[in-house]
């Protein structure tokens, strides 16, 4: 069997696959669990510094696998009891959880569907680019289930405001590319086939800078998008300054400046 997800590391990045094209690269346990040991590997990975995040063949990620969650029921007519499907549940929203807490930004490449749980991870990456045939949708609204699952309904306000989260959320239309740019929801739009280049001047740009500097900085957003007062985020945006003033990457940061040339950063 093919691995569910593919890690190739280049240079301080990570490309990360999403490798059941068979399936649309929807979410089964074995996807699952891997996202889930990755993502929380790089808490203290001091090796990468920008992910990648895409999908094999010619889509980003379909969702759950009901196919497989639906033989694995077998001839079952009861559902499974709470606890057991509320630790399914959590297995999957500590995915985006842990996105959110990784200290790398994220980059996620979005090509044909991104349903359900494949949108909630493209929602939980830091930048969007999204493929001329991109299409996401919060599909869980039209299986029966409530429309906010997986951080969609945190996240989808937060990036596109209250009145198109709540279109998006409460009928479970698709959102195609165009739209997705016109709203913010993705950075840019690209041809399919141009789509893992147009990741590279994001990943060059992100590379220049120290890697405390771009960890302390993806912290911050996150912390200000939350935070109740700008008091409170200029607290943090002084508490980083001055830690990243006391960095040896800063002296680097200024001959490199002076001198018109490529940083080099101590490997931390």
């Amino acid at each position: 069997m093919s691995q569910p997800l593919l890690i190739e590391h280049h240079d301080g990045v990570d490309w990360v696959t999403l490798n059941r094209p068979e399936s649309l690269n929807a979410l089964d346990p074995s996807l699952i669990d891997a996202l889930n040991v990755y993502f929380q590997g790089l808490q203290r990975n001091r090796d990468t510094r920008v992910v990648v995040l895409k999908g094999a063949g010619a889509n980003f990620c379909a969702g759950l696998d009901l196919k497989h969650a639906m033989a694995r029921r077998g001839g079952q007519t009861e559902p499974p009891g709470v606890t057991e499907s509320l630790d399914s549940q959590r297995r999957i929203a500590d995915i985006v959880m842990l996105m959110r807490r990784a200290p790398q930004p994220i980059i996620a490449l979005v090509q044909g569907a991104a349903a359900g749980g494949g949108f909630a991870l493209a929602l939980a990456a830091d930048i969007r680019i999204a493929a001329k045939n991109a299409r996401m949708n919060c599909a869980f609204i039209k299986l029966g289930l409530g429309g906010c699952d997986i951080g969609t309904s945190y996240f989808l306000p937060r990036l596109v405001g209250v009145s198109v989260a709540s279109e998006l959320i409460l009928t479970g239309r698709f959102i195609h590319a165009d739209r997705a740019l016109a709203v913010g929801l993705v950075s840019e739009v690209v041809e399919v086939a141009d789509l893992d280049a147009a990741a590279n001047p994001y990943v060059e740009a992100m590379m220049t800078a120290s890697p405390v500097g771009l960890r302390l900085s993806k912290e911050c957003i996150n912390m200000s998008v939350d935070a109740g007062s700008i008091e409170a985020v200029i607290a943090m945006e002084d508490r980083n300054q001055v830690l990243c003033s006391r960095s040896e990457d800063f002296q680097e940061g200024i001959r490199v400046f002076l001198e018109k040339r490529k940083p080099v950063y101590i490997r931390r």
